[in-house]
């Protein structure tokens, strides 16, 4: 498999859109009361909101690519001292996706390899990204790319 990571082109929005929405989908239904819901509009938006994203300075949108087709992508930033994380200037990541049929074969890792290449660069110290407690295989993926567990979000419902 030769995939190839790129910066995504306005050609790219509506894989991204459609990636973002399983994205939405999958972190519903992790937790249907912490995450939305994707709705009809949830491409479409999500696909708007990356595209709005492409020329940001400091700003990374890669997709993955193997023989023509888009297969996964990484949104990531870098970010100034932020006293609401208790962090210094930091690269972020905010979404790594791939299609559900090409995990486990080394798209994410070279996704995330290419984004951290991409932080550095741009002056990033060091990493910091989430991922939903029950996302074990993205867990797997961060830590044996160096990351380790700092912060763990909790979310009490105050309606019931």
């Amino acid at each position: 498999m030769a995939i190839a990571v790129r910066p995504a082109t306005r050609a790219d929005l509506p894989t991204l859109g459609r990636l973002g929405a399983l994205l939405v989908r999958t972190h519903h239904d992790f937790d249907p009361k912490r995450f939305i819901e994707a709705s009809p509009e949830t491409e479409a938006g999500y696909a708007a909101f990356l595209g709005s994203q492409l020329d940001t300075p400091n700003v990374a949108v890669l997709v993955a690519e193997d023989d023509g087709t888009v297969v996964g992508y990484t949104y990531a930033g870098v970010e100034g001292r932020d006293y609401m994380e208790l962090r210094g200037p930091a690269g972020v990541v905010y979404d790594i996706v791939v299609e559900p049929s090409r995990r486990r074969g080394g798209v994410g890792r070279e996704l995330l390899n290419a984004t951290l290449e991409f932080l550095k660069s741009h002056g990033a110290p060091r990493v910091v990204l989430s991922t939903a407690t029950r996302n074990d295989a993205a867990q797997r993926l961060f830590e044996r790319a160096g990351f380790r567990k700092t912060m763990l979000e909790m979310t009490a419902e105050l309606g019931e």
